[in-house]
This record gives structure tokens, sequence and C-alpha cells, in this order.
């Protein structure tokens, strides 16, 4: 991982980007973190996977709070990508694990990988939330409408209607090559996500 952390400098710099991802030190207002709502400890997977690590990742197309449609399709033969699924805008790791994202923006660049964060919250919940947290540099989707379809298809929609904490790394030949259907209650390793796309070379 050392060396694809351009911005920083040996084992130091690798200290001071795990205690940043690990511990609460996103600079939030106290306004914004007494909107955050708390759902308590949760069943850590409560679904059945339908793809497979070496199957084709399933296309589709959802709106995003940039107000675009995006589909994983316009990035076969172009771009890797990483799928983020979280449960829920305005809950406590949700809100920790995407701005956490922005600190690693070159590795995804240097692996030629783009990032797509889906929740099953629909548009102005996404718009208002993300504003909240801070520009965000990847897309935001809303797999809302019909509800959780997305999330339904890749096998990872919960018995309550939200979607697992998930990550798909997909190859640009649409291959999935790494999943990790995560405790619901625990950010995702960042280590492995980052070895995982070393992976693609």
């Amino acid at each position: 991982m050392k060396n694809h952390l351009s911005r920083f400098s040996g084992a130091i710099g690798l200290v001071i980007l795990i205690l940043v991802w690990t511990g609460s030190a996103f600079a939030l207002s106290d306004a914004y973190k007494n909107n955050i709502y708390s759902p308590g400890l949760l069943k850590p997977v409560d679904s059945v996977l339908k793809v497979k690590v070496g199957g084709p990742a399933p296309d589709f197309t959802l709106p995003a709070v940039n107000g675009k449609r995006v589909s994983l399709s316009q990035f076969r033969g172009k771009k890797n990508v990483v799928l983020s699924f979280v449960p829920a805008a305005w809950t406590p790791v949700c809100s920790d694990q995407w701005p956490g994202y922005n600190m690693i923006q070159d590795i995804f660049d240097d692996h030629d990988a783009v990032l797509l964060g889906i929740t099953v919250d629909n548009i102005p919940t996404l718009y208002s939330w993300t504003n909240q947290m801070g520009q965000l540099w990847f897309p935001v989707l809303s797999d809302f409408w019909p509800h959780g379809k997305v999330a339904r298809t890749y096998g990872i929609l919960r018995s309550d209607g939200v979607a697992e904490r998930a990550l798909f790394v997909i190859d640009k030949k649409g291959i999935i090559r790494y999943i990790d259907v995560h405790n619901i209650n625990q950010r995702p390793p960042l280590e492995a996500l980052v070895d995982e796309l070393d992976k693609l070379r």
C-alpha cells in the first residue's frame, strides 16, 4: 500500500492514513453530527449474494445526485470500477466511510479506477446528506426506485429494505474481481481495497 500513497511519505504517512481512516477524524459540524441517526447494533449480514467473483457484474443505470444518469456499462473497456453500497444516509458509519475515500482519490486514479457510491435513499435525501458531508469526488447514485433493484440484483438487499455495506471491484471487462459484503456495523478495511486494486494492474 505504501507504494501508492504518493502524498504520504513512508511508514509514518501510512500510519497517519490508517489512524485518520479508523478514527473520528473528519471535521464535521455539531449541527451535522446532531442529525446523524444511530440505528444501534445490527445483524452483521442479512442477505444472500447472487453474484460471484469471476462472473459478470450485472449492468444498471441509476440517477446521480448531480442530475446525471450513470450506467455501469459506460465504463466497460475504459475504467475499473469499485461499487460502494452503503445502507443509509444520515447514519454514523456511512457518514464516515464515504468522506474517507476523499483521502485516496489519487489511488483510484493510479489504478485507472472509478468509485460509484450507491444507497437505496432518494435523491433529495442524498443531496442533503452529501452536501453536509462536504464535496465527494465520486458520483453518488440512488437505488431508490424501483426500491433497491440494483442491490436486490446483486443479492445484497437486506430484509429491512436497505443495502448491505458492500464493495465490488469490477475490471474493465465487466468481470467481478473482488466482493466484500462487510459487517454492516463496521467500515471495510481500506488496505484490503487497495490490495485488490493492485491486482488489477
